[in-house]
């Protein structure tokens, strides 16, 4: 049957039918539109891409239950690389065989690394990390707000309390080195001159001990700790910072702020562990009203699911409703070149994270103001603000 002839006459449905990319057929609604996703669900990085296969859900059914995209449901169709920065490749290279426009992922600061330098003509690769640093104008994005950044906020909260010797443990993965790297940089700004690195240590990803590294930093007498990893090392590492018996504010990567973490590694979390974190988990301290209400529906969304809303579904959450934004703004033909145009140009927008402003920040949207220290409470059971937006003591 002629779907047109049928439908002749009758302006409402003929608007309908248009805004359909496809019709399966007239007593089918068309199939949900599909945005790929490469996550570690398995492996070293496990927690990180489990964390962000939440958070897009919670995307996903938002989306769905006002109606879909356009009038169709949406889909995150997940695969996983298994913490395996080759088999993120492997996938990101099929999908891209395929003309895909966009893809959301990988979940790591590894798995990343791999997938960017390789994306040069499209599609639009959404890390969801912070470490990874894309080039401006390049196909490459990147979720949160940069790594160098929550450095700069972290420092700038130990310095205003006076807290200027400091000790650095550094994981040699790839999250660990790019820490230490922005924590370098950090340094060297002019406001930091007066710091003094009273010990810098090193240890391997699948180390089971760091106590002679902490041994040597106690030894430094330091008024603060770096410690710069993510995942099964930060396990390690606080692990050891206990052992040694050092008393000092342990600052620490967003990455390891995770409800899960708090809970693991609760009989041996020093007295005050900082981290530079994320609006959705300092809400109270958020100025901005768009921010604040959609912060506040990322944490009803994620804890209706059973989920504490923590920091990592935090970071994939609005990742995904700005790819939705390209396939409202072009409809579901929507071409790599597009996608990229939209993210590259937009201003202004309000996400759980912050205030977007892509032109100002290329490839991320963020800056320092979406960054707020928070300190794990054992009373509370969860993380308090002690920082103003941009790091300054509150």
């Amino acid at each position: 049957m002629n779907l047109r002839r049928a439908l002749r006459g009758c302006a409402a449905f003929i608007a309908v039918a248009l805004m359909s990319s496809s019709v399966a057929g007239p007593a089918r609604a068309a199939d949900p539109y599909e945005i790929p996703v490469i996550l570690s669900l398995t492996g070293l990085y496990a927690f990180i891409g489990k964390g962000s296969q939440v958070g897009l859900e919670g995307v996903e059914q938002v989306a769905n239950a006002a109606g879909g995209v356009n009038g169709r449901q949406i889909k995150f169709v997940f695969q996983d690389d298994g913490s395996s920065p080759q088999t993120s490749l492997q996938l990101a290279n099929a999908l891209t065989a395929k003309g895909t426009p966009f893809i959301l992922g990988p979940s790591s600061t590894a798995t990343c690394s791999s997938v960017v330098p390789t994306v040069t003509n499209g599609p639009v690769v959404y890390c969801l990390t912070p470490g990874i640093h894309p080039a401006p104008g390049s196909w490459a994005f990147s979720a949160n707000v940069s790594s160098d950044v929550t450095l700069v906020a972290g420092l700038r909260y130990l310095h205003q309390r006076g807290l200027k010797r400091i000790a650095i443990l550094a994981a040699t993965d790839a999250s660990g080195q790019d820490q230490e790297r922005g924590t370098d940089e950090a340094l060297a700004l002019p406001g930091n001159k007066d710091f003094t690195v009273v010990a810098r240590e090193h240890f391997g990803p699948t180390d089971v001990s760091a106590a002679a590294q902490l041994t040597r930093i106690k030894a430094a007498n330091p008024q603060a700790l770096m410690l710069l990893c993510v995942g099964t090392p930060f396990g390690t590492g606080i692990h050891a910072v206990a052992d040694s018996g050092i008393d000092v504010p342990v600052f620490t990567s967003n990455g390891n702020s995770t409800y899960a973490a708090m809970k693991q590694y609760a009989a041996f979390l020093p007295k005050e562990l900082l981290f530079p974190d994320q609006p959705p988990l300092a809400i109270e301290a958020i100025t901005d009203k768009g921010v604040r209400d959609q912060a506040v529906l990322f944490n009803k969304t994620v804890a209706g699911l059973g989920v504490k809303p923590d920091g990592i579904p935090a970071t994939t959450w609005d990742p995904g409703w700005l790819l939705i934004g390209a396939i409202k703004r072009y409809g579901f033909s929507v071409t790599a070149a597009q996608a990229k145009d939209y993210l590259s140009t937009l201003r202004g927008y309000a996400g759980a994270m912050g205030r977007y402003d892509f032109r100002d920040v290329p490839q991320r949207g963020l800056n320092e103001q979406s960054v707020i220290i928070t300190k794990w409470d054992t009373q509370k059971d969860w993380w308090v603000p002690v920082s103003k937006p941009g790091g300054a003591p509150s």
